[in-house]
């Protein structure tokens, strides 16, 4: 009798701890849908950004490659080998992909046909502890976080520049201007369409800021969105907060947590909307990369 009773006990538990493994209160997941491994061929998984057909350019730091992942055909290619070590990726307005190329601690423009051009190499003479990710306005201007991650790829054991800030590079310029070293290690960030707000996550701090843009790309009016930390964030088409980290957790517009969605690795770097229709979610997790149908679009 003890035993049926543990049991049902047992069973009981599982059905409430599988009822609270996919958390999300508006539904903006799509019905039906599961979570999707692509492909688990990597050594560690981030940056990843859409293109304008909604095809994904993600990294492997590790293994020193950018690659290509086509959502319609569900092919994987590798774009770019030595890639600088690149982490986070943004795509131009002219179809170059901006990256966090942090080997040599730099900022650089990749074309389509692979050649880079370096835009940000050093700040007032020192190296930049490491550009992470990072963020393109409507104007061509760069944000990009700087936080010190010490790699096995480096000589130096301790950095030359002590804040880790966020920085603005105003399109065409060359040397970048900071615009907060408030935080305790700045890594994801993202800007609003609307070109008002910025969002950054200080991992480190346990928290995500939301800061207004000002006109000349300075920040102003700090403000606590999120008592959590990410690694990287995202922006859906309603304005919801998109964390990663430990799976991805989704906050709204005004702060409040709507959804958490699980992944099977020991850490989830980074997330972006793709699909033609950008309405998939696809996840870059330590060597893996996943995939996830949503109800909701990317901004």
């Amino acid at each position: 009798m003890r035993a049926v009773i543990l049991m049902i006990l047992l069973s009981i538990g599982h059905m409430l701890f599988a009822q609270q493994v996919v958390f999300d209160s508006l539904g903006i997941i799509k019905s039906g849908a599961t979570l999707q491994r692509i492909s688990n061929e990597f050594s560690f998984t981030e940056g990843p950004v859409a293109d304008q057909y909604g095809n994904v350019y993600f990294t492997d730091q590790p293994n020193n490659r950018i690659w290509y992942y086509d959502v319609e055909k569900n092919a994987l290619k590798v774009f770019k080998d030595n890639a600088g070590r690149a982490n986070g990726l943004a795509i131009d307005a002219a179809g170059n992909i901006i990256a966090c190329a942090d080997e040599n601690n730099e900022l650089w423009a990749i074309a389509p046909d692979g050649e880079v051009k370096v835009l940000v190499s050093s700040m007032n003479g020192k190296k930049l502890n490491g550009p992470n990710d990072l963020w393109i306005d409507k104007k061509g201007g760069i944000y990009f976080t700087d936080p010190y991650y010490q790699r096995n790829y480096w000589s130096r054991t301790e950095p030359e520049i002590k804040e880790q800030k966020v920085y603005y590079l105003p399109k065409g310029a060359t040397k970048p201007i900071g615009v907060t070293d408030e935080l305790v290690k700045p890594n994801g960030i993202v800007g609003s369409a609307d070109g008002k707000y910025l969002f950054v996550a200080d991992i480190d701090g346990h928290k995500i800021y939301r800061f207004d843009i000002r006109p000349d790309g300075s920040l102003g009016n700090k403000h606590l969105f999120a008592p959590q930390g990410a690694d990287g964030i995202t922006l859906d088409e309603k304005g919801n907060l998109y964390l990663a980290g430990r799976g991805v957790t989704v906050y709204n517009p005004h702060g409040v947590r709507i959804a958490h969605i699980p992944v099977p690795e020991k850490w989830t770097a980074n997330i972006c909307f793709a699909g033609k229709n950008k309405d998939i979610l696809f996840i870059t997790a330590s060597n893996s990369i996943y995939i996830l149908k949503m109800n909701v679009k990317g901004q």
